[in-house]
């Protein structure tokens, strides 16, 4: 009886372990990535939904542009950005789809 409850104990742990901790430690690494990536001038999507261009960046805070206009410069944590475009990036997959 004992041997089977350390048997499920060590199923379920390991159950978890794949189903949960490593889907969040390679989301991390792939975040941490993405982070160490940011240069000047990238488009980024935020937390919020906004599309921005990146026009500084400091340790944890990044200043991104938003509009057309150049006036709208806001101030946000790195972790607010959800996806990075390289400049030269979103011409070259128009002319693969094509």
């Amino acid at each position: 009886m004992l041997p089977m409850i350390v048997i499920w104990v060590v199923v379920v742990g390991g159950m978890m372990y794949f189903m949960s901790i490593k889907p969040q430690k390679k989301e991390r690494q792939r975040m941490q990535e993405l982070m160490s990536s940011l240069e000047l001038g990238d488009s980024v999507l935020t937390t919020a939904g906004f599309y921005g261009v990146v026009i500084d960046i400091m340790d944890e805070i990044v200043v991104v542009e938003f509009g057309s206009n150049k006036n709208c410069r806001i101030p946000m944590k790195k972790a607010a950005i959800v996806e990075v475009e390289k400049p030269g990036q979103a011409k070259a997959d128009t002319t693969e789809k094509k």
